[in-house]
């Protein structure tokens, strides 16, 4: 198939549009602070996006030589940089305008390369079916998302904060908590040989059999959560694993991060505004402290299988494109590709619930489950980005599924995989239960 270049040169454009809003809302003082230990300094972020395009397509796909292999080697890996020397604070780092510079260069070499290249060769691994392309253009709005909860550990005073900006709708008191029966069946992970792209991790398509268990209808409010942490649920030792409890204890963590004490009030630290919590929206936690709050409930999280068979399987035995068949994703499915700064309250988009009536699998929140992130059987690393998935499969990473507020539209299939360590704390996540 044909790639259409004109579709693609306006996906780039509006991939780099938004990159450009986002770094104009930081603080021009904090443009090489370094919000959070495990990520680079923010002016790191500006320069990767382009200089990953140039590294991918440009060099490693079609063998053009560097425009400047010094940039392209200083922002060459957006990765955690735990335990790497390379990170330093800001007085390595160049000035925005310096940056910014070499992004306008990139991206009209980029450009470029979509009107009038062969960049869909099919004798060249990296190029083929615009593996390389596609990898460009999904990569930065995963990106995206890692700056917005990157921005959200900055101080208020070193934001920019936006005009007109909405006070964000607390929901009131959530529903009442229930359950859904999921019967046994089969359900398919991986990706469609047939669709135009895909990350090497979702590969190769499979079916694997799910015995029948039961799930929440809705995700773990704050409401919900709030009962565990005042129960001195994070005091007991028997609820948490040896990783979770080793990190709880070496934090002092008594509560999710997204949450603050104020003379005994507790308080969403959202993106803008600290705002009294909102009992009725779905509580960001670690995959540790999803699985406590589980324990606590003798109850345990879903696998990614029963991810989908909750997500896309359906009574009378296909599979759906998206919980709720075959739409397109939009403002009434879910709460998706960057539409707010905060998540709405559980159940508010009845048109997005699965075919079981479960709310918000896709949407509001990337869903934790218990499946440590490791290859499926035959899986090959991608040419155009060899590293992207292998240097995760440690045994210490767990698959997410689903999408944020801050996750874009393209991103949103069946089996895209996300992955973070168990007690990283700063992704916009949910959770809910489930029992065999």
């Amino acid at each position: 198939m044909a790639l259409d270049r004109d579709s693609l040169a306006a996906w780039y454009a509006r991939n780099r549009e938004r990159s450009e809003t986002l770094f104009d809302s930081v603080h021009p003082a904090a443009y090489a602070a370094r919000p959070i230990p495990l990520r680079n300094p923010i002016c790191f972020y500006e320069g990767h996006m382009p200089a990953f395009a140039v590294n991918t397509l440009l060099k490693r796909g079609l063998g053009d030589a560097a425009l400047d292999s010094e940039y392209e080697t200083l922002f060459e890996r957006g990765i955690d940089p735990e335990d790497e020397a390379a990170v330093s604070e800001g007085s390595r780092w160049p000035s925005r305008d310096e940056i910014l510079s070499y992004a306008d260069a990139a991206d009209r070499a980029m450009l470029d390369a979509f009107a009038r290249r062969d960049v869909a060769d099919p004798s060249n691994p990296v190029l083929a079916g615009g593996l390389a392309v596609y990898t460009v253009l999904e990569h930065e709005p995963m990106h995206q998302e890692t700056l917005r909860y990157i921005w959200h550990r900055l101080p208020y005073d070193r934001k920019l904060r936006p005009e007109s900006l909405a006070t964000p709708r607390d929901g009131g008191e959530p529903p009442a908590r229930r359950e859904a029966r999921i019967p046994s069946g089969r359900t398919t992970l991986g990706a469609d040989p047939d669709q135009p792209f895909g990350w090497d991790n979702e590969y190769p398509r499979h079916e694997v059999e799910v015995p029948a268990f039961s799930v929440d209808v809705y995700s773990v409010t704050n409401r919900d959560f709030l009962e565990f942490v005042e129960s001195g649920a994070y005091a007991s030792d028997a609820l948490w694993d040896e990783e979770g409890g080793a990190w709880r204890e070496a934090n002092g963590v008594r509560h999710p991060l997204f949450w603050e004490l104020h003379r005994g009030r507790w308080f969403w630290r959202g993106m803008w505004d600290l705002i009294p919590l909102p009992m009725a929206w779905p509580v960001y936690v670690t995959q540790a402290e999803a699985s406590a709050y589980a324990r606590w409930r003798r109850r345990r999280l879903m696998t990614e299988a029963e991810y989908h068979r909750a997500a896309f399987g359906t009574p009378h035995g296909e599979e759906r494109r998206y919980p709720w068949g075959d739409a397109v994703p939009d403002a009434l499915r879910g709460r998706f590709d960057f539409a707010a700064w905060d998540p709405a309250p559980v159940g508010a988009h009845p048109r997005g619930a699965s075919a079981w009536g479960v709310h918000d699998l896709v949407g509001n929140g990337w869903e934790w489950t218990s499946t440590v992130f490791a290859p499926f059987e035959g899986f090959r690393p991608m040419p155009s980005y060899p590293p992207y998935s292998t240097d995760f499969f440690d045994g210490r990473h767990f698959v997410l599924k689903g999408a944020s507020p801050a996750t874009a539209k393209e991103l949103i299939r069946p089996s895209f995989r996300n992955w973070f360590r168990g007690t990283y704390p700063y992704v916009y996540a949910k959770f809910r239960t489930a029992s065999s």
